[in-house]
This record gives structure tokens, sequence and C-alpha cells, in this order.
């Protein structure tokens, strides 16, 4: 295991910046996941670390040693890439020890590693199969298991579940998890699905425009977002975010005129405009004090009721903890949950204390 240290890094590919200046501290043991949208530069990030991407500025360090200049081979990691990259002309048993041959372990060790991983993963039915005989599943196994025969300081998963339907994505996320905490071998994550993000991850790190938006643990970044980007990215549905103008009251008015309930505002912004921030699941049925919508969808989940309903030029969507007899086109007044509200800077994004 070792810890790994990126250090204002930064990535151009010519006159254009990829990375931007991106620092995260990953402790030993430690499973980080790096997740944003498509284009972030969470991948260029990973590949930097890995060394197959070249450094523009700043420093990477693995166990307190800086690799800028080191070769992949000479950085001890291993990579879970997005396509399995497996040979195709040998069996699960070669591809799990052929880094191992390349490297002139002995035969007697190669068997033995490659029975190791291949019992921890499930593998021993499937080791005389060839990749074309494998389901999705079971070649993401094999892809993990040629990583773990290596024994590295650090593992790399590039996007390895986008690849998979929908069951198996959950089961095979849960299996990666299993396994880190099992084997304890510091991890590096890339995802742009902000629940693989949530559910694995000790600590996550949201990147936007080759820029960190924020660290944390899941559930701080969920319950407290730095900023108006994290707080539409994680979470699903998304945050609404309320366009508005609170009138020193606690209340919000909207620009149709009408007004809700928001608790506590920050001090200073009466009369201007700003952001609240309020989560679906925090969003409920009033009829008498509640804000009056119209109801533009309904989305019932079975547990749950999802809708969408809209006070004049305002949208609001909201996660219902029951079934409800709702149309579309009906009236409905929703309240909002003031103690789980979030107050943001409409031209920064940034996050304001009320």
């Amino acid at each position: 295991m070792a810890s790994v240290q990126i250090r204002d890094v930064r990535k151009a590919f010519g006159p254009v910046s990829i990375i931007q200046g991106v620092t995260v501290d990953i402790a030993d043991g430690e499973f980080v996941v790096l997740v944003g949208p498509s284009g972030c530069g969470k991948s260029t990030l990973l590949r930097m670390v890995a060394g197959l991407e070249t450094i523009s500025g700043g420093e990477i360090a693995i166990d307190g040693r800086v690799v800028n200049k080191l070769e992949p081979k000479e950085r001890d990691v291993a990579m879970v890439f997005q396509n399995y990259a497996l040979y195709p002309q040998m069996t699960v048993a070669q591809n799990l020890g052929f880094a191992l041959e390349l490297a002139k372990v002995g035969k007697d060790e190669i068997k033995r590693k490659v029975d190791t991983a291949a019992a921890s993963l499930g593998l021993e039915p499937l080791l005389g199969r060839y990749p074309r005989q494998l389901s999705g599943g079971q070649r993401q196994r094999v892809a993990m298991g040629r990583a773990i025969v290596r024994d590295p300081k650090v593992f790399l998963f590039d996007e390895p579940l986008s690849n998979l339907d929908a069951k198996l994505r959950v089961q095979v996320r849960g299996e990666i998890k299993e396994l880190q905490r099992r084997l304890k071998t510091t991890t590096i994550y890339v995802t742009h699905d902000q629940v693989e993000a949530m559910t694995m991850g000790d600590k996550i790190v949201v990147l936007n425009g080759g820029r960190v938006e924020q660290i944390g643990a899941p559930l701080d970044l969920y319950d407290r977002p730095a900023n108006s980007f994290v707080a539409t990215f994680l979470g699903s549905p998304a945050m609404n975010l309320i366009e508005g103008e609170p009138d020193g009251a606690g209340r919000l008015v909207l620009p149709g005129g009408q007004s809700a309930a928001v608790g506590r505002t920050p001090a200073g912004w009466a009369g201007r405009k700003i952001l609240f921030g309020v989560r679906p699941e925090a969003v409920r049925l009033d009829p008498e004090a509640g804000l009056p919508c119209i109801v533009s969808l309904v989305e019932p989940t079975g547990s749950e009721t999802h809708l969408i309903a809209s006070a004049g030029e305002t949208e609001i969507v909201a996660v219902l903890k029951e079934r409800m007899h709702i149309r579309e086109g009906d009236a409905v007044r929703l309240a909002f949950d003031a103690a789980h509200g979030h107050f943001f800077d409409p031209s920064s994004g940034a996050r304001l204390s009320a």
C-alpha cells in the first residue's frame, strides 16, 4: 500500500489546458473517487498518475517518491480499463499471469498468485476459457484479477463499469468495494456516475473544467456542497436551484411574485437575486401553506412518487416518499424543508451562509 500526493498538477495539449492545478492527498489504503462530467479531465488525471500521460506542471508522488519522470512499469500501479484490455488469444489463466511472466516471476509463484486471485473473484471455473467465451461481468473480473496478481501499491480504475448493464453494474460495484476493503490497497477510481461515487468512495474529488470543485466524504459533499455545481451534480434527481429574492422575513419571492417559506436567509441579500437550493426529497405537500403549483409530470416508482411542478416560471422537482394519486395538470401546494435548504450566489455559484 502507499499514499499518493497530487500537487498542483497541470496538463495541456498545446494551447488547450485540460488539468488546471489539481491538488489531492490520498491516504494509504484510501478509496478515492474522481467524479465529474465528460471532458472534466478525470481520466487524464488518472493516466498521469499511471504514467500514461506526461505532466505539464506540478508533481505526483507515490509512497513519498516523486514519479513524474518514471515509466509506468516503474510506478508499481495497476490499472483496470473501461474496455477490459484482455488478450483475446490467451485463456483467463494466461491473461492473469501474463504481467508476472514479463517480470520473470517463477512458474510456481505465478500459479500461486493466479489461483489466489481467481479464488478471490470466483474465476476458478473460467481459467481455461478465452475472453470471447466470457460475459461482460466475467471479463471485468479477469481485468481486476490481472491487477490483483501484481500486488501493486495503487489500484487505478478508469470507468470500469460503463460497459455493463444496470443490474450487473450494481453487483460488480459491490464486488470492487468489498475487494478493496479486503486487500486494503490504495485505490483511485474514475467515474462520471455520481451514484457510483457516492456508494463506493471513502473520499470524493469533484472535478469540473480541469479544476477541483470540492473534496470530502460522500455525505459531507451531499449535505453541504461548496457551490451550485457540486449541489446539482451529486444527487439524483438533482437539487432544485430556485431563483428568487429574500424578503428578509424568511420567505423567497419568486419571479412571478409568489413567495415560499425558506427559513433564515443570508444577511445582506434581502431584495437581491439569490439561488435557493433544496433537494427533491426535502420538498413535501402542504395543502395549507405550500407554494401553489401545477403538476407537469408524474413518475411513480413504486415506493416513491416523483413529480415535476411549476409555480409560474419556476420548476420544482419533488420526491414524495409514498404512493400518491396525482395526475399531470393537478394543482398542488409544495413546501420546502428549510432545515435542509442551501443558498448560493447566482453569479459565482459559491455557497452562502444563512
